[in-house]
């Protein structure tokens, strides 16, 4: 498929244009599905960035969004790209700190917020952020009596933007055919897991770049339906939500809330699903814990079913024997048919794993039960996925060869060196960073790679690979993964840099382990509680053993210290994707992490 050279909201208006009432996106309110035609679509994002205008934004202005998925995030993102501003996406699980710290990096004068709650992260920084002039709100409940100097609605904003219009009837057109693929497109700031977050800058040529070989890797359609529910000011979910669907013509949904995930995906059936790591974690838990409730034959079945279909998971249908596709087809009516239905991927034909590593056990899983998965690899700064598997050409454990249009390879330390028109314009103020991260027309990913069958498998990133007092070199997250396969382990923290063994911190998942106490019997009345119970720790300990089994003998865990809190964004031990921080979890469990290494005579496990 040719694309055409236009940017997004160039885009956007040809498909105003060229099928004006054609379906765009759906959004779920008070349990009803509202279409938006691509008219509809157009004229909302044309009369909000019209809006700004009216109310001072300048043209190259920079404008914050915080908010869940919606459809007032594309109508702003698309608004602002037509009169020419730049969008810039702040995580709404963020705290005020860091909602001030990315608004005033950016340089926003304008912020798009969701609600009350996070109208009052900005209001609480206003001090430091001289440059905001207004806050525009989606929904107004809670606000009557704040100040409306500074604050504005959305609904008044595409008023504005109508009036204007009326007035400067040619303005979104001249402003639209003057726009460039160099401009640029998008600010999105990194998780900033190891320090500050950085504003990577992609032009519309970047996003232009990436979506032929997303299209072409993914097989997307015009057909193609998807669930946006993923942080949109996250590359990933961006992806899915406008790179393709207005290359496409696709169809997005915008479901009630992200509460409502499970049945939102349900309802839509989507043809294609995006799930990080701890998504497809959650999922396999969940399955877990019902068929752990079902019990008896609908559990021996289930089980079954997963042993007879296993050794075909990464086989695709078509190349499967006979008797394979026979069995498969079997088990699928009796058992995998109601299970897919329930978590929403009948109808997927591919679904996406990425962001971070995850356990080939919980790919596997997945792929038996008959998900058509594949792991994909991408940044911030490629604008998104650069490589990712065929479906038809699955090698476990890998990322799958680069993308149409991008290059990849091996470079110093093994480290995965990216190419092409994928690549990012740079950091936003930071010149510096940006020449540590460009070499010589290479992107530096900071990734370790080796090549399996002509695929890369990412080892770790370059900075967590760990040598041990005895000179062994480890990856932090392939021995993470390994205890992560567990239903009962939620988050593990590897321990081994210059140490005579790996050890970990292991925080158990509340809802997978307290169904498991419920049916031994064993009462807790808190996660601390249920954590401290001995009888937790065996379980746990045998999930250890488990994983070691999978393991280098030099990678076992020999010791782990079981976390009586969840690991929380606002005490600074994840980001707001739920990485670790992992210097700030080394240093904040500093002392436990000690006590497992204070008798290294005896090799059991320390609380």
């Amino acid at each position: 498929m040719t694309l055409p050279d236009l940017t997004l909201p160039q885009m956007l208006r040809q498909h105003a244009r060229s099928n004006p009432q054609g379906l765009a996106l759906r959004q779920k309110d008070f349990g009803i599905w509202n279409p938006v035609t691509w008219a509809d679509y157009y004229q909302r994002a044309r009369h909000f960035g019209l809006g700004l205008l009216a109310l001072g934004l300048p043209e190259g202005g920079h404008v914050g969004i915080i908010a869940e998925n919606r459809q007032e995030w594309v109508f702003a993102q698309l608004g602002c790209g037509v009169v020419r501003a730049v969008p810039v996406g702040v995580y709404s699980t963020s705290p005020s700190n860091e909602v001030a710290y990315v608004l005033g990096h950016a340089d926003a004068s304008f912020v798009v917020c969701e609600d009350q709650e996070q109208t009052d992260k900005v209001l609480e920084a206003l001090d430091q952020l001289p440059q905001l002039r207004r806050i525009v709100v989606i929904d107004m409940k809670g606000l009557r009596h704040y100040p409306r100097d500074r604050i504005v609605s959305f609904d008044e904003v595409e008023r504005l933007g109508a009036d204007y219009e009326a007035q400067h009837p040619t303005r979104a057109d001249t402003l639209l055919d003057a726009q460039r693929l160099e401009d640029l497109a998008l600010m999105v700031y990194t998780s900033g897991s190891t320090g500050k977050p950085k504003g990577a800058m992609l032009s519309y040529r970047n996003l232009r770049a990436i979506a032929p070989g997303m299209i072409e890797r993914l097989g997307l359609t015009p057909r193609t339906t998807h669930l946006s529910y993923l942080p949109l000011c996250h590359v990933a979910e961006q992806m899915l939500t406008t790179f393709a669907p207005l290359y496409l013509g696709s169809v997005v949904n915008f479901g009630e809330s992200i509460r409502t995930v499970q049945e939102d995906l349900r309802e839509v059936a989507p043809s294609q699903f995006l799930g990080v790591p701890r998504i497809w974690e959650k999922l396999h838990s969940a399955i877990h814990i019902k068929m752990a409730e079902a019990g008896g034959i609908r559990r021996w079945l289930f089980e079954r079913a997963m042993a007879a279909c296993e050794p075909w998971a990464e086989t695709i249908p078509a190349r499967r024997p006979p008797g394979a596709r026979l069995v498969y087809g079997f088990w699928y009516l009796l058992v995998f048919r109601a299970l897919l239905n329930s978590i929403g991927l009948r109808r997927a034909h591919v679904a996406l794993t990425g962001a971070a590593p995850i356990a080939p056990k919980i790919v596997r899983f997945f792929r038996t039960l008959g998900v058509p998965l594949v792991e994909v690899y991408g940044l911030t700064e490629t604008a998104g996925m650069v490589t990712g598997q065929y479906l038809d050409k699955l090698v476990p454990g890998c990322v799958g060869p680069a993308i149409l249009g991008a290059e990849a390879r091996v470079g110093e330390h093994g480290e995965l060196l990216i190419r092409g028109g994928t690549v990012f314009e740079g950091y936003y103020k930071s010149p510096e960073a940006t020449a540590q991260s460009i070499r010589d027309g290479w992107l530096h990913t900071g990734d370790v790679v080796e090549v399996v069958d002509g695929q890369f498998r990412v080892v770790d990133r370059l900075k967590d690979i760990m040598i041990t007092a005895g000179g062994k070199n480890l990856s932090p997250s392939e021995i993470e993964n390994a205890v992560k396969a567990s239903p009962y382990v939620k988050e593990c923290i590897v321990i081994g840099e210059a140490r005579k063994f790996v050890s970990a911190l292991i925080q158990i998942d509340l809802e997978t382990v307290g169904k498991w106490a419920e049916e031994h019997g064993i009462p807790y009345t808190h996660f601390r509680s249920l954590a401290e119970n001995p009888a937790v720790r065996e379980l746990v300990q045998r999930e250890i053993d488990a994983a070691n089994a999978t393991l280098a003998q030099v990678a076992h865990i020999r010791r782990f210290h079981l976390l009586t809190k969840e690991l929380d964004h606002d005490d600074d031990e994840v980001t707001a994707t739920m990485k670790v921080r992992r210097s700030n979890i080394q240093t904040k469990y500093g002392a436990e992490i000690e006590a497992l290494y204070a008798n290294q005579s005896t090799m059991q496990g320390a609380a």
